[in-house]
């Protein structure tokens, strides 16, 4: 199960989709009782307004709430985001038919939202990771930052691509080859794949040495691709993409490491990939 992403964005798209108070006075599900549910479910009562007393509506009630788990609890804030579309899809919520039905620029909003994290949200309201496999350019670009953030913030399936069992920096390094160069080595081992997208980039790599006078953020750059190797080193390779990415010796803390260290090199080459584009436009 891909953990659903929450950020400002998706926060906001998700208070617009419960909210009714411009529904002409109508009541539409989900119900104060259902978030409140859907609110303890995902262990976040404390963070909840309404049951500390205020008198809030419902768009005010989730803001809130989520906003408070991003910042102190957002794997349970992501748990909180897929009980409320599981909620809105059960109520006719997405169904234009139903009288529950939340509108198509409230469900075209979170469409937007999600795009931009990487996930696709259908009309009927199921949520699921982009298979990157199946974009390419631009598309894949925005696709890579979006799981390259998110890896940043240590969520752990960031760190495989949706769909495979490629590695997202592999995924960077072959978009980054692709992007330059118009192909990639598909048979490369990791380390020659991410050297080949380091020196494209023109980025410094432990095998050439230092050179007198050079900027100090080479010395940055060698660091970040040794760090790449070791990440890569305690990635479990026995059946990628399934289950815990990484070897069973590693501890939660190390793990998160490992994640954001992805994030944080991958998100580095895209974006010199991007500075070199603008470039050459």
């Amino acid at each position: 199960m891909n953990t659903l992403p929450l950020t400002d964005t998706i926060i906001h798209a998700l208070a617009q989709l419960v909210d009714d108070s411009g529904n002409n006075g109508s009541y539409r599900e989900p119900s104060h009782s259902d978030i409140e549910f859907q609110v303890n479910t995902a262990g976040l009562s404390k963070h909840d307004p309404k049951q500390q007393g205020q008198t809030i509506g419902k768009a005010k009630r989730v803001r809130a709430v989520l906003y408070n788990a991003m910042e102190l609890q957002p794997e349970a804030g992501s748990r909180l985001v897929a009980g409320l579309l599981s909620k809105l899809r059960a109520c006719g919520g997405f169904r234009e038919t139903s009288a529950n039905y939340v509108g198509r620029e409230a469900v075209d909003n979170a469409k937007a939202a999600f795009n931009a994290e990487g996930f696709n949200l259908a009309d009927d309201g199921t949520v699921s990771p982009k298979v990157l496999t199946a974009l390419a350019g631009a598309e894949l670009t925005d696709a890579l930052w979006a799981y390259a953030r998110r890896a940043q913030k240590g969520a752990e399936d960031a760190a495989l691509i949706a769909g495979t069992g490629k590695d997202l920096l592999e995924a960077t390094a072959a978009h980054v080859l692709m992007t330059l160069e118009g192909r990639y080595p598909e048979r490369a081992n990791f380390q020659g794949l991410l050297g080949m997208a380091f020196i494209a980039l023109e980025l410094a790599v432990p095998e050439i040495p230092e050179q007198p006078g050079e900027p100090a953020i080479k010395s940055m750059e060698r660091g970040l691709f040794t760090a790449a190797l070791g990440v890569n080193r305690v990635r479990n390779k026995q059946g990628a993409g399934h289950g815990r990415p990484w070897v069973a010796t590693l501890s939660s803390e190390e793990a998160k490491a490992a994640i954001e260290i992805v994030g944080t090199i991958s998100a580095y080459l895209l974006g010199k990939l991007s500075k070199r584009e603008r470039r050459s436009a």
